[in-house]
């Protein structure tokens, strides 16, 4: 992709800036980042549209550009409001490397413009950039490892239901 950068219409730029940032892909070569910067899609939602629902695999990921959203589990009979997903959140991440049934569900609680990256066109990126893959499995390392550090940093340790429930960093 021979252009420099000023010359790139600015919906790629903005989506290869965007890419820049996200932990998932910041550490990936420029010309993989380039490629999946033009096979990302942006999607606006309406308040009450579903962006992912529990137990479906739909296979992508989402930056949340502008609006909010909340996490959502249904659990029987009770839904549970997780909590808020503000612009500057990415999600999903892990259902690009491969099947994952959803544990939450996504509901736009305003109008949303999200930049979407489905596990395919990842799948396309990684066959014409193999050599990506470490970096991506150690990225996914870092959120993981970072996630439960947090966890452990603000949780109570004298919750004994807590504590016995962490441990994702093991698997």
């Amino acid at each position: 992709m021979g252009n420099t950068e000023e010359s790139l219409p600015c919906e790629f730029k903005e989506n290869l800036a965007i890419l820049r940032e996200i932990p998932f892909f910041s550490e990936l070569p420029l010309d993989a980042l380039k490629v999946l910067a033009y096979l990302c899609v942006r999607e606006k939602f309406k308040a009450g549209d579903c962006l992912f629902q529990q137990k479906d695999d739909d296979g992508r990921a989402f930056y949340i550009i502008a609006g909010t959203a909340r996490l959502q589990r249904q659990d029987g009979e009770i839904r549970w409001e997780l909590r808020d997903v503000v612009p500057g959140v990415f999600l999903g991440g892990l259902v690009l490397l491969g099947k994952a049934r959803r544990l939450f569900s996504l509901m736009a609680v305003s109008e949303m413009h999200c930049l979407v990256i489905s596990r395919e066109k990842v799948a396309k990126v990684i066959e014409q950039f193999p050599e990506i893959m470490p970096r991506i499995l150690k990225a996914v390392l870092e959120s993981v490892n970072g996630w439960e550090k947090r966890f452990l940093a603000g949780s109570d340790s004298s919750c004994r239901n807590c504590m016995e429930k962490i441990g994702v960093s093991l698997v």
